[in-house]
């Protein structure tokens, strides 16, 4: 499998279908399909999909649901799947049922919400550690306050990839005291964390998400991790509330363009599909 433009980050949904708490914003309210991404992008991309916040519930409909429009879009490589990792009944069987599907590239329990010290709860290290143990990456969806509790997370579980959405949220255009720099720069020196060059248009102040102002921290991620340890990720169709898709990819890819080919390749599909494994790649 080569690697061409693989998205790290894409979501599928369906409001008539699924209750997605968070999903407020009236222009998102409506349901986004693999086409839409087709046509959003403009020229061929594969993505791993990652799961889009429903009830947890509604966890097992939802990989059903995004796994049967992969079976007519193969661009759609497989999905990131919800877990709560701190409900303890039963977890190891339901990793390793997980683990053995072969549309299963990953788990995401989402953090961002939750309250200071969610992630020193043992129940949860233990559930993100049992992922390591079965071969199936975490991704962690934090806000940048939170990038000091995820650095003793990926600490405590080694032997787990930690996939940082992302960039951890940093806020473009808001006063900046150096915090995000200098808590990506603990979290990149944890071996097992890798990181989604993904979120910035929208986490941007409103009307400030410019490439100027937001290439730097392209750039910084870029310098704390390498070009070996990012992922391209457009989180697609969150970031159309902010810019257009090729907006971003064409931003992501000026910003690798000093780059030698072979990690800009790395970073634009490689490594996503080293870090995920989809089927048809040589690890999986």
């Amino acid at each position: 499998m080569t690697p061409g433009i693989v998205d790290a980050h894409a979501h599928l949904w369906d409001p008539a279908r699924f209750d997605y708490p968070w999903l407020t914003e009236p222009a998102l309210r409506r349901a986004f399909g693999p086409e839409d991404l087709a046509a959003a992008a403009g020229e061929p991309i594969r993505a791993v999909v990652v799961e889009a916040g429903r009830r947890p519930e509604q966890a097992a409909a939802e990989l059903d649901w995004v796994r049967a429009r992969a079976e007519h879009r193969p661009e759609l490589l497989g999905m990131v799947v919800h877990l709560s990792l701190e409900e303890t009944e039963d977890l190891p069987a339901r990793i390793r049922r997980l683990a053995a599907d072969p549309f299963v590239v990953g788990v995401r329990r989402l953090l961002q919400d939750e309250p200071a010290g969610f992630t020193t709860r043992a129940a949860l290290r233990a559930g993100v550690a049992l992922l390591g143990d079965a071969g199936l990456p975490f991704d962690a969806c934090v806000r940048e306050h939170q990038l000091g509790e995820l650095d003793d997370l990926a600490a405590a579980c080694p032997q787990t990839v930690v996939v940082l959405d992302h960039l951890g949220k940093p806020r473009p255009g808001a006063p900046d005291d150096g915090s995000w720099h200098r808590a990506l720069r603990r979290l990149a020196a944890r071996p097992n964390v890798v990181c989604k060059l993904s979120g910035l248009t929208t986490e941007a102040l409103p009307g400030r998400a410019t490439p100027d102002l937001l290439r730097p921290y392209l750039r910084t991620a870029l310098d704390l991790f390498g070009p070996d340890r990012c992922l391209y990720a457009g989180d697609w169709p969150v970031m159309t509330l902010a810019g257009r898709y090729r907006d971003w990819l064409d931003l992501v890819r000026a910003e690798l363009s000093g780059l030698p080919a072979t990690d800009t390749q790395a970073v634009l599909g490689g490594n996503a599909l080293r870090v995920y494994r989809p089927v048809g790649t040589p690890t999986r």
